[in-house]
Formats: C-alpha cells, structure tokens, sequence
C-alpha cells in the first residue's frame, strides 16, 4: 500500500454501522466531509456532529442509499458479514472508495485503511500496518505523542512556511532554500524555543539561516 491523503471538504461519507465502530469512524471523517451515519441503532451517542439516520437497509437497499447520497467514500461498520459484502460490492460497482471495518491484512485496489493519526495542524502524522495490527497503530501513536517535538510541529511548520516565502522573496536560489531550512528544522535551539514561553523562535531562526546566507535584515 502507498499512504495518501485525501481532501474530504464538501464530500460526503457514508458509514452503515452505529456502533462503537461506526462511531469512531464518524468522528474522525467529520472534522472534514459531511458524514452520513446508517443503521437501526445507536451504542454510541457521540458521531462527531455527523448526520445519524436510523435504517435496517438490508443488502438490496444498499444500492439506493448510495444512489441516493452519492459518496466518495463509503465505510462498512456492520456487525453482519453478508451486509458488509454487499456494501462493498455496490460501492464497487459505483467505483466507490470503500473502507471495511470488519476486514484486515492485504486489500483488493480502492479499498481505504484508515491509520492511527496525530493532527497539530497544520501537520498531520499518519500510521499505518498494512491492516494488520491496528493495536500496534495505537501504541505508535501514543509514543509519538509523547514527544514534545510533536506538540510543537504544527508551530515549526508554519514558521519554515513564513521564512520559505521572505527567502524565495529575497531571491535565494531554491537549493539554498532548501539547505537553511532543513538547517532551521534540525536546531534544537529552535525547537525549545517553540516550546519555550517568552522565547523568540522567530529569532533563534533567522540568526540560523544567518550562519548559512549570511544578514538576514
């Protein structure tokens, strides 16, 4: 598999499945696309403010609900085998991404595995097994999150993207970009001061760049 990210602003998602499951998935495509959640019940009463419709579409009126809703993306969280390969097999016809949430280990092409995600906007951290072990995902994950570098990598993001632009501005040739960049993500001193309240990481910053180009005034 090759990790990709996709765009889910104004785009629909569609979840059969209302279970701890279902839930889980709603919450997390609800931040971006609009989410439809299908089933007859509920365990879970918090679907991230997706749109809940409560239905027993049995496998023949699966086909119309995808019809009817038109997805980019549809997730089979059932508990109910025969329902789920009938969700992916009409998503398939319709060349439908299709994510199932009952499956795991080697996927057939437009099948979705969803990974573990660390979000520090505007940096996003995505880890995946292939399916196979999605408790070893977790634990990635929450290792990850743990390092303080993490916390601050939305924060370093958004500074390289400022100094990237007043260089390109300035007219320094795209390698030395590259070179003083990668140099100001490297410096400890720059991470602290990120993490740091009352310092200038601006500051440590420039005078890095400043080692390599030289006044950066």
């Amino acid at each position: 598999m090759i990790p990709l990210f996709h765009d889910f602003r104004n785009e629909r998602v569609v979840i059969f499945g209302g279970g701890s499951v279902g839930a889980r998935k709603a919450r997390r495509f609800a931040r971006e696309a609009d989410v439809t959640v299908i089933s007859p019940e509920f365990a879970d009463t918090k679907f991230g403010g997706a749109d809940v419709v409560r239905a027993r579409p049995g496998p023949e009126a699966v086909e119309d609900w995808l019809d009817r809703v038109d997805p980019v993306l549809v997730v089979a969280a059932t508990d109910d085998e025969g329902l789920n390969d009938a969700i992916e097999s009409a998503a398939r016809d319709r060349e439908i991404l299709i994510n199932r949430a009952d499956e795991s280990g080697e996927r057939d092409a437009g099948s979705v595995v969803v990974p573990a995600t660390i979000r520090r906007d505007p940096v996003t951290i995505a880890i995946a097994t292939g399916a196979t072990s999605p408790a070893l995902s977790r634990v990635l994950r929450e290792h990850l999150e743990d390092d303080p570098r993490v916390d601050s990598a939305g924060a370093m993001a958004e500074l390289s993207s400022e100094l990237r632009t007043e260089l390109r501005d300035r007219g320094i040739d795209p390698a030395t970009r590259r070179e003083v960049l990668r140099d100001v993500v490297k410096t400890e001193g720059v991470w602290k001061a990120l993490d740091t309240s009352g310092s200038n990481p601006r500051e440590r910053a420039v005078s890095v760049i400043s080692d390599v180009i030289g006044d950066t005034a």
